[in-house]
């Protein structure tokens, strides 16, 4: 029987604040250009109609890799980078979102539960206009299925119908703007909303969960660190799977230039049954699971490399 241990969670009170954001940028930034092109292939997984041009994350990444060569796994990764403000937005939000919390409850599931939703709120508010520009730009290349901008019926007259390609990320900005004003913008907000959140709010206390039952399994000289990283993609798989449904439509909102979720949904299922809401779910997986680890890792060795000098000695890691 090996003897429960409990992992110490490092909280924001025991960080120097100028360590942590300085190393999190450089973080932040790795880990999203390791896993662009997992995201890259999610997303082009989940707005084509049925099978029409990819079968599966593999077939993606050949098909891509082969028409496009290695750019083409990284289409809108530039613009994509500036969510690294929101990353930064995100864990600030969280940690002292659970120092609040932990004046009111103890409970560790709690707090990250409130957590992990609110950090994924002030996120989303600041990647989603991100988002609708990067995804646009992912598309490109791959057929007029994937790359046809809808107008709305305001625009009708002007466009007569015509297909809209999008070519540089300025062209991207104008029409989308032409289009929807500074709506266009937050096009899928409520759909990111409603899957990121979720998403956020159960991957916390799932990650510490399993976090500590595989403290209970093993050897008591286990580095705390190879427990967390073997943490971080199990409950990255396990939020992933939660809320997939609500990604699918979130991307075919934000891409597709709807304008309603439930009619969004409702036709994703018309088309093509409970299975279309399952779309992309192994790409994220694939994407989720190693970032997980990524973040897992980098983000327990910042918090690690950020402690107060004084707590150093006072840690098991």
């Amino acid at each position: 029987m090996h003897q429960k241990r409990t992992i110490q969670i490092i909280e924001w009170e025991d960080l120097d604040k100028r360590k942590f954001y300085s190393f999190g940028v450089f973080m932040t930034m790795a880990t999203r250009a390791t896993v662009f092109p997992f995201t890259l292939i999610r997303t082009r997984l989940q707005v084509q109609k049925g099978k029409s041009l990819y079968n599966g994350a593999f077939d993606a990444f050949c098909k891509i890799a082969k028409a496009e060569g290695v750019r083409g796994l990284y289409r809108g990764f530039l613009v994509n980078s500036f969510t690294l403000i929101s990353g930064q937005a995100y864990i600030t939000t969280y940690e002292l979102v659970r120092k609040y919390v932990s004046h009111y409850s103890s409970e560790n599931t709690l707090k990250s539960l409130v957590a992990g939703g609110c950090a994924s709120l002030v996120a989303q508010t600041i990647t989603v206009p991100i988002d609708v520009v990067s995804q646009h730009l992912m598309m490109q290349g791959q057929g007029e299925q994937l790359t046809r901008f809808k107008v709305k019926p305001k625009m009708m007259m002007a466009a007569s119908k015509q297909k809209v390609t999008f070519g540089h990320t300025r062209d991207i900005v104008v029409q989308v703007f032409a289009a929807d004003g500074l709506r266009g913008f937050y096009r899928g907000y409520v759909a990111s909303l409603l899957t990121y959140i979720p998403n956020s709010a159960v991957w916390w206390p799932f990650y510490h969960f399993y976090a500590e039952q595989l403290s209970m399994l093993a050897p008591s000289n286990c580095p705390h660190l190879v427990l967390q990283a073997l943490a971080g993609p199990m409950a990255a798989a396990t939020a992933s799977t939660i809320t997939n449904p609500m990604d699918v439509v979130r991307a075919r909102v934000q891409v597709e230039g709807r304008t309603s979720i439930t009619d969004t949904f409702k036709q994703l299922l018309a088309e093509e049954g409970a299975w279309g809401l399952t779309k992309g779910l192994s790409a994220r997986i694939i994407s989720s699971t190693p970032t997980a680890v990524v973040i897992v890792v980098g983000y327990e060795t910042l918090k690690r490399l950020s402690l107060r000098p004084e707590l150093v000695e006072s840690r098991h890691w």
